[in-house]
């Protein structure tokens, strides 16, 4: 089962809806959005558009927005946490708990092991980069709990 993940799309429903229209093709029906969307019709309209389910995190642009501030979920089998900002991923990939958390805020694509809680469990930290373009690229990641692949996909190359 695959998961996407993206992030700081700040109102570039341009792009946004490039990545859902790839997504809706690989046959993916869960999007995590590790915030920083920037406006409540940015959400409207990718729930909308977006025919699978879509969960979003707050993040520093989101503070006119409802959302919650970090997500916990078990989808393939994974334990999975999302949030928006470096340190809180950081915790709770470091509390034992989860096998994958992921964070967005830097726009930098990332992937790193981290040893968690006494037994020295590995969780992935991943940061999908961002899809806004702001900084980099535009990107997001794409993750398959069933092999444990994680790819970041460029929105130039879809």
């Amino acid at each position: 089962m695959k998961i996407a993940v993206i992030s700081d799309t700040h109102n570039n429903w341009v792009n946004f809806k490039k990545a859902i229209d790839w997504i809706m093709k690989e046959k993916i029906r869960l999007i995590l959005h590790c915030g920083d969307i920037s406006g409540q019709e940015t959400i409207d309209d990718a729930k909308k558009y977006f025919d699978g389910e879509i969960k979003f995190v707050k993040g520093n642009a989101d503070y006119n927005l409802d959302l919650p501030e970090k997500m916990e979920l078990e989808f393939g089998g994974k334990k999975i946490a999302f949030c928006h900002f470096p340190d809180m991923a950081k915790k709770l990939a470091q509390s034992g708990k989860f096998d994958l958390v992921f964070y967005g805020h830097t726009h930098r694509p990332w992937d790193e092991l981290v040893l968690s809680g006494a037994e020295g469990k590995k969780c992935h930290l991943i940061n999908p980069g961002e899809l806004a373009g702001q900084f980099y690229k535009p990107a997001f990641a794409v993750y398959n709990t069933e092999t444990g692949k994680l790819e970041l996909k460029l929105l130039e190359k879809l």
